[in-house]
């Protein structure tokens, strides 16, 4: 597997992973579903800390998409190489550490950190298209 694949796949299980934390701040906060909450699909309150995992979980899963489908273009059209594993592999480092400024609230460097994996997607497509 290459190397870009191995982090569309390291990205892949990150994303499928976030959605954890703000179920945690569900439970700790208001205890297990009941048959009532089934029913009713209203939120229920959350810490901010809760709200600020639901929006890491949203944002990652938004974000993903067009990683994975440059990703896999690179890899269809034989154009993997050095540089779009580097940008593989930055993209999936800069998901974590996005999703830890996120949760701890850091102003400034969560958008710092959201910008440079854009600029990671923009060198994927550059590289796609060479």
């Amino acid at each position: 597997m290459s190397t870009d694949l191995k982090y569309l796949a390291l990205t892949a299980m990150l994303t499928a992973s976030l959605w954890i934390p703000y179920v945690v701040s569900q439970v700790v906060t208001n205890g297990f579903l009941t048959p009532p909450n089934y029913r009713d699909p209203t939120p229920r309150p959350v810490p901010l800390w809760g709200k600020r995992a639901d929006r890491v979980y949203l944002n990652a899963v938004e974000t993903f998409s067009p990683f994975a489908v440059l990703v896999i273009l690179i890899h269809l059209a034989g154009n993997a190489n050095g540089m779009t594993a580097l940008l593989a592999a930055a993209f999936f480092w800069l998901r974590v550490v996005h999703a830890i400024v996120y949760w701890a609230a850091i102003p400034y460097i969560r958008t710092l950190v959201f910008t440079l994996g854009f600029v990671v997607m923009i060198g994927l497509f550059v590289e796609l298209m060479l």
